[in-house]
């Protein structure tokens, strides 16, 4: 799989994207990194393949993968009510949930009935200091300031909620009794030698040699040139697009009874599977086409940062686009969405 027409520094300069790195699969191997420009505008430092990113929402998709392995190791159930295994918060019981549940297939699909209260899920600010997620869903920080509940009823729409991730977080911290942080590392990161990734808030203290940051639009560095978002599940994934092609590798090779962590054919099946009828969205990832035609999708959008990975099963072929710009427009209608309609996927 390669480019195939397409003049990616001009392109960059025509979208004012200062960097970007693409990482390609194919024949359910990693075929190569392309990098391109600067981490930072005006910096001389150059994207290389261990440049660290923002994956922004991308995080979902990494949720998707570790909610499959302990499903396949009892810690969770897809059809359960979440309460059952909740410990330090708990859906509240309403109108609502009176005849269906919040369930984890229900969270993961955007169809649990739980909406993002308007305002809420802000980037990071370093004076408030360490969040506490089960504080965060009951309301208690400047970031979700309304205890997050269920708006309608379960399974009956769908609604995209970096809140309904949060609620997997907990529930992920609850049974494993671990932070979110060190489970995935534990269970993701670790086995697939994903060694420049990172969901800790703390980040920036290790260092920023790598780090690249965030832009705007028209190329601009964003105030605190870092944003970083303290809900690690919904989106506060940092990494390079080498580490996310490993993660996209895993979930191709899971599917053909190959895990290196453990998740069976089947889960992965069920994991980009429609849900309740609604064909554009699996469990962590959405979805086009069917069949051999099946394309499974994740996309990032965060202050100064979008992104997308790519995987096409019955080719066993993928690819991860990372840019350090946010152009205001969807991935498709900008440079990303060239760059992906230029491979031969």
């Amino acid at each position: 799989m390669r480019l195939k027409n397409i003049n990616i520094k001009e392109r960059m300069k025509h979208y004012n994207v200062p960097g970007l790195s693409i990482a390609l699969i194919e024949n359910r191997q990693i075929s190569g990194t392309e990098n391109y420009g600067l981490l930072e505008v005006e910096s001389g430092r150059k994207v290389n393949e261990s440049s660290v990113l923002s994956a922004c929402s991308i995080s979902k998709f990494l949720v998707g993968m570790i909610a499959m392995k302990l499903v396949g190791e009892g810690l969770l159930d897809l059809d359960e009510d979440v309460n059952q295994r909740l410990v330090a918060w708990k859906v509240p019981e309403n109108e609502f949930t009176r005849n269906e549940s919040v369930t984890l297939r229900r969270l993961l699909s955007h169809q649990s009935g739980i909406k993002d209260p308007e305002g809420s899920f802000s980037e990071l600010n370093s004076k408030i200091g360490i969040l506490v997620m089960a504080e965060l869903l009951r309301g208690k920080t400047p970031y979700c300031q309304v205890p997050i509940k269920v708006q309608c009823e379960p399974g009956s729409e769908f609604h995209y909620s970096d809140a309904g991730f949060c609620v997997i977080q907990q529930l992920i911290e609850d049974v494993t009794m671990k932070s979110f942080e060190q489970a995935v590392n534990e269970a993701i990161f670790r086995p697939l030698g994903m060694e420049n990734s990172y969901l800790n808030t703390k980040m920036l203290e290790v260092g920023k040699k790598e780090l690249t940051c965030g832009h705007n639009k028209n190329g601009e560095l964003v105030d605190g040139k870092y944003p970083i978002y303290p809900y690690p599940a919904a989106s506060g994934l940092w990494a390079t697009s080498l580490d996310l092609a490993k993660l996209v590798l895993e979930l191709l090779n899971a599917l053909k009874g190959e895990s290196k962590i453990g998740i069976s054919a089947s889960l992965a099946k069920e994991m980009i599977t429609p849900q309740k009828g609604m064909n554009w969205t699996g469990l962590g990832v959405f979805l086009e086409g069917s069949e051999n035609e099946l394309t499974i999708t994740s996309l990032g959008w965060g202050v100064g940062f979008q992104c997308m990975l790519v995987a096409i099963p019955h080719s066993e072929k993928g690819a991860v686009i990372m840019t350090n710009a946010e152009l205001g427009v969807h991935q498709m209608e900008g440079i990303i969405g060239e760059i992906y309609n230029s491979l031969m996927l």
